[in-house]
């Protein structure tokens, strides 16, 4: 049996971090010099990213900030945010708890000129559905759903004021296409969640905004990490991922940034899969 391919070494979207000697080249002047900036046309824009503290969006907003975007960070953890400002040196944090509408609102009324925004905060409270409560049915319609609805409005009400053209990103999940035993409300907030994508990018197209979510699978965050740290559960969902693994952190945030992209100009509308081939069984 042959062994397994070598696999390099996860990427470090660390703000402290530049990338290896052979990969640099001329950047924008608010970093270390960034082949993300020359290879995806990102510099000098400005982007709003939610839940931002911790996981996929830390890692993407230190992503977009060395590639030269401005950054609006969201989250409702006021030390996430001050940690990330002292990592990344010029993003702007923004502390608001999206379930809170009225918050919202007061708190993104003034936050300015967005080019791109990422929806990346959710909620995941497990539930068998016979037991599934009102409470978690209401906190994670209010996260998942609604607040995306909000900032989305907002974000989009500016740049067709502008006449400018923007990009939104909806992070998704694979449980938005195939049912997990004890994900009813999860399942129904993401599954809602793909359905408002195409909407969005239906009746945003014609101002060339373009609204694409991204659906990964269980992804090695430190809270995937926690959750998923069970032997035999995690054999269970690897068991269904043709490429057995799960995704890292990276895997996601470079999906993000494509969509972000002009290179990625042409798609709207779109649900992309980062879950090793889980949607294809």
């Amino acid at each position: 049996m042959s062994p397994p391919p070598t696999q390099k070494p996860p990427c470090d979207w660390s703000c402290s971090a530049p990338p290896p000697p052979e990969l640099q080249v001329p950047g924008p002047s608010t970093g270390f010099p960034g082949r993300v900036a020359m290879e995806l046309g990102l510099a000098g824009r400005r982007a709003l990213v939610t839940g931002a503290g911790k996981g996929i969006g830390r890692s993407l907003v230190q992503a977009l900030h060395a590639a030269g975007v401005r950054v609006v960070a969201v989250s409702r953890t006021q030390a996430d945010l001050d940690s990330l400002v002292r990592e990344c040196p010029g993003v702007e944090p923004l502390c608001v708890d999206l379930a809170d509408w009225e918050a919202t609102e007061h708190a993104l009324g003034s936050v300015g000129p967005v080019d791109l925004l990422v929806n990346n905060a959710g909620v995941a409270l497990l539930q068998p559905f016979l037991e599934v409560t009102k409470e978690a049915f209401d906190t994670s319609f209010d996260v998942n759903l609604r607040a995306v609805i909000q900032v989305s409005q907002m974000v989009a009400r500016g740049l067709i004021a502008r006449g400018a053209p923007g990009a939104i990103v909806n992070v998704s999940s694979q449980a938005s296409q195939r049912a997990l035993t004890n994900h009813t409300v999860y399942c129904s907030t993401k599954g809602a969640l793909d359905m408002l994508t195409k909407v969005m990018a239906l009746e945003l197209g014609p101002y060339q905004i373009r609204v694409n979510a991204v659906n990964p699978t269980v992804v090695m965050t430190p809270m995937g990490q926690a959750n998923w740290n069970d032997p035999h559960k995690a054999k269970v969902m690897l068991d269904r991922i043709p490429l057995g693994k799960f995704a890292e952190v990276e895997n996601v945030v470079d999906t993000i940034l494509f969509l972000l992209s002009d290179r990625s100009s042409m798609t709207t509308g779109s649900t992309v899969p980062v879950d090793g081939g889980f949607l294809a069984t």
